[in-house]
């Protein structure tokens, strides 16, 4: 037994030197195929998940990535470096959301995402090891649209602008961790053309969530459910009265948010009025006046003294 013990441990040691690589990881999910599929059928999903292997593989390419397998709506991708990887997904998020154009909401394709870097067993095909069991637990903790970097993930990217947009979240409580993990989240949208954050008249701010279309009004929950991604309160009840329950929406499309109103209280956007229905393009800096009691600013961090401060 002794010298069996003894070649086992040879022949770990073996298997470590020769097929050990340290690689960065990606998960990438479809959100809510599952209720696509029982709704529009098998090939309607089947399309839909094509488009996103499709997708994937046309931003992987550029960064040297590979896909490793393919299981249900989900797609396993391996690169070289962190940094390679985020950029391809950001590529890939940007992509999706040209391909949603158009499409009617009901079909745009939305992913969830997951990076993570360690050391893995892999012969240049298969890639296993505990570091991929993470990655797929981050992007399973993602939502919608998301893209989230672990700990160890973001400490490796090299390139400066996609550190500075990555936001660090509280720590989560992942399934199969024994201690809840610091992640960051990705900032994919190109920050010159969709606001990141809306102002409100008192200085407060509030993060945008990365969201095909999201609501702002007065109305909280209806029937247990959240009814307004941005809920707009204020101490005066008179004015109050003028922000409808559902006020106005952004609907990202790849050249930016258009805003629409769904109210029939006043909405204006840099002075001009927005009837019902009707969308303008809302880049940032633009203010959105509600019932005439309320301005909110619309706003993107700017990177570019940040920039200027930082070492190459």
């Amino acid at each position: 037994m002794t010298e069996l013990i003894r070649l086992q441990d040879v022949l770990s040691k073996a298997i470590v030197r020769r097929f050990e690589k340290r690689l960065a990881l990606v998960f990438s999910d479809v959100v809510g195929s599952t209720p696509y599929f029982a709704r529009f059928g098998d090939e309607a999903g089947r399309k839909l998940q094509q488009r996103h292997y499709d997708l994937v593989n046309a931003a992987i390419t550029p960064e040297g990535g590979r896909v490793v397998d393919t299981a249900g709506d989900g797609v396993f991708l391996c690169f070289d470096s962190v940094t390679a990887a985020s950029r391809a997904m950001v590529g890939l998020q940007r992509s999706i959301v040209r391909d949603n154009d158009s499409r009617a909401p009901e079909h745009r394709l939305n992913l969830r995402i997951g990076v993570h870097i360690g050391p893995v067993l892999t012969d240049g095909v298969l890639v296993a090891g505990d570091a991929v069991n993470f990655c797929s637990r981050v992007a399973g903790s993602a939502g919608s649209g998301e893209i989230r970097l672990s700990l160890a993930a973001h400490s490796e990217l090299t390139e400066i602008e996609l550190r500075l947009k990555s936001r660090r979240q509280r720590a989560v409580e992942l399934k199969g961790v024994d201690k809840p993990q610091e992640l960051f989240t990705l900032d994919w949208l190109d920050a010159t053309k969709f606001p990141t954050k809306v102002r409100f008249e008192d200085g407060s701010e509030q993060r945008l969530p990365t969201l095909d279309v999201i609501r702002f009004g007065r109305l909280r929950e209806q029937d247990g459910a959240i009814a307004n991604d941005v809920v707009i309160t204020l101490s005066d009840p008179n004015l109050q009265s003028r922000i409808s329950r559902w006020h106005f929406e952004l609907h990202r499309r790849a050249d930016g948010f258009m805003l629409r109103s769904v109210s029939t209280s006043t909405t204006e956007i840099d002075g001009r009025a927005v009837a019902r229905g009707e969308e303008l393009l809302v880049r940032p800096g633009a203010k959105v006046r509600l019932g005439g009691a309320l301005t909110l600013e619309f706003a993107s961090e700017d990177f570019s003294q940040e920039m200027t401060l930082l070492p190459t």
